[in-house]
């Protein structure tokens, strides 16, 4: 059973999000822990009595895509606002509050979708130290029409009379734009003037402090045994196998399975990093013969995930069952893992997906679960990393898919094409970090098409496969903007990849940002 890394201290002052379906959820909750405050995300029709039992300091209602004047559409339980913690309505959340509170909500045909100019009225806690007038994101096609006088207007715009209100006996906060985006410049400062002044937040979500606490626990827990950790060059499990061990050291063993489907030179920078820096017992699987077997004529993105996944399982059953007194089984799953699979009980309800590192492997293999970074979100991962010694090249590197390169082989997946596009990636990442650019970039990579174009090489015609690269900037990855790239690093990647790279001869730029595309192309 896996358990949570989190001790009293670091987490008995938190904020909670009510998620009533946003797509910024887990952004809101980013921005709140930003302010070294504990954020956690519950479902939307938590009971006030179970949310009073986990004693926030302050909840936050979500935005979400349905009218509140809809049949069906989703509601908190209205005891909440009784509660006397402070509460922050987000866009479909400041509509609940209001409509619960006597306001009304209506269809209007002055709808906000994209950027705004919010002037604020009364320079109320949630706005101290903002100038009068801010940049703001808006989404909506319902606003605020009517308000009781319960409530007094804090900021509008030019087409919402109630940007943003309060309530002048409760201590409730709502506002109809979006503080939790970038698009909001100074959002950040209005989430905090809600999370430190009004909430009195303090502070206590320190990583140092978290992973002080991870290691203590994880010793306690596994005193005498062994751990198996599986490794896969990314980010997330070396942060847990260096977790690991700083608490248990020779009781740690890590399990690389080598599927044929990772980058350039991948094993060979694992092994260095896991074999020299932490001195662990590692366990390499050479497996490239089987996943491409098992991958033979398979061109369905999710049934290559599925085979691959089932693949990974059996390999490593194998392996794990193999390392005397191992009881306990480390994965490196993030609270967005758990979030999106319906993992926590009291998180959202709907299962957004089956993610492979909830539940992870097979109740068969008989070993207990360790998910030390499940409270964590991707950059807190990073910062903790960097906190336990781990090297810049390592916790900033690039994130790579769990099915690897196999989903960016577009079609079947053969050895000739994984070479193809293992050398073209790498020249990719080498001309980026070249020209400075890596960190500047949060994801980039190669994708082999599975079409083929005319070209001329010398005198020749031909009749080769194109490359398509693509580079993204975010800071969540769940929106992300196509890299600005510039034209002569461009030039550079695709003069390298034609002349050395056998069987290319175009090179496309993806100019496509999330949403309305993904990031990775299956």
């Amino acid at each position: 059973m896996a358990e949570s890394i989190v001790t009293e201290n670091l987490t008995d002052q938190r904020i909670v999000v009510l998620d009533f379906g946003s797509q910024y959820a887990q952004l809101i909750a980013r921005r709140v822990r930003e302010q070294n405050v504990y954020c956690q995300i519950l479902r939307h029709d938590l009971s006030a009595d179970r949310i009073a039992e986990l004693n926030p300091k302050g909840i936050i209602l979500s935005g979400g895509p349905s009218s509140v004047y809809e049949e069906g559409a989703p509601r908190c339980d209205p005891e909440l606002f009784r509660l006397g913690i402070p509460v922050l309505g987000i866009c479909y959340g400041m509509q609940l509050a209001c409509e619960a509170l006597g306001g009304k909500v209506d269809n209007t045909p002055s709808r906000e979708y994209g950027p705004a100019k919010c002037t604020i009225s009364d320079n109320d806690v949630l706005f101290r130290g903002l100038p009068e007038n801010i940049d703001v994101w808006m989404s909506h096609g319902d606003q605020v029409s009517s308000v009781s006088d319960v409530f007094k207007p804090l900021a509008s715009t030019k087409t919402c009379p109630f940007a943003a209100i309060s309530h002048r006996e409760l201590p409730i906060y709502a506002m109809q734009f979006h503080p939790e985006v970038t698009h909001t410049p100074l959002g950040g400062q209005i989430l905090r003037n809600f999370v430190l002044e009004v909430c009195g937040c303090e502070g206590t979500w320190q990583l140092g402090d978290f992973a002080q606490a991870a290691i203590e626990q994880i010793r306690e827990r596994v005193g005498k045994s062994r751990v198996i950790c599986g490794l896969s060059g990314g980010v997330d499990s070396s942060v847990v196998a260096a977790l690991l061990y700083k608490a248990i050291g020779p009781q740690l063993s890590c399990i690389l399975v080598d599927n044929g489907l990772l980058r350039k030179d991948e094993q060979v920078t694992v092994i260095q990093e896991f074999s020299s820096h932490f001195k662990t017992d590692l366990h390499v699987v050479q497996a490239e013969d089987r996943f491409l077997d098992t991958l033979e004529g398979i061109s369905e993105p999710q049934e290559k995930r599925r085979r691959i996944g089932h693949a990974f399982i059996e390999c490593f059953k194998q392996e794990a069952l193999k390392i005397e007194d191992a009881r306990f089984l480390a994965q490196g799953t993030l609270y967005p893992d758990v979030i999106e699979s319906g993992a926590d009980p009291d998180g959202p309800a709907a299962t957004i997906k089956l993610h492979h590192n909830v539940g992870g492997l097979p109740e068969e293999l008989g070993f207990e679960l360790i998910e030390p970074l499940r409270d964590l979100f991707k950059d807190e991962v990073r910062r903790l990393g960097l906190e336990l010694g781990l090297p810049e090249s390592l916790v900033w590197r690039h994130p790579f898919p769990g099915p690897g390169l196999a989903v960016r082989c577009l079609g079947e997946v053969t050895r000739e094409k994984l070479k193809v596009l293992r050398e073209a990636d790498s020249i990719v990442v080498s001309e980026i970090v070249a020209a400075g650019l890596y960190r500047e970039t949060s994801q980039s990579f190669a994708v082999l098409l599975p079409v083929q174009s005319v070209g001329v090489m010398g005198d020749a015609r031909t009749y080769d496969n194109a490359i398509a690269i693509r580079s993204v900037k975010t800071d969540d990855f769940m929106t992300a903007d196509w890299s600005r790239l510039p034209y002569d690093l461009l030039a550079r990647i695709s003069t390298r990849i034609i002349n050395e790279v056998a069987g290319i001869n175009r090179v496309c730029y993806d100019i496509s940002s999330k949403p309305p595309a993904t990031i990775e192309w299956e």
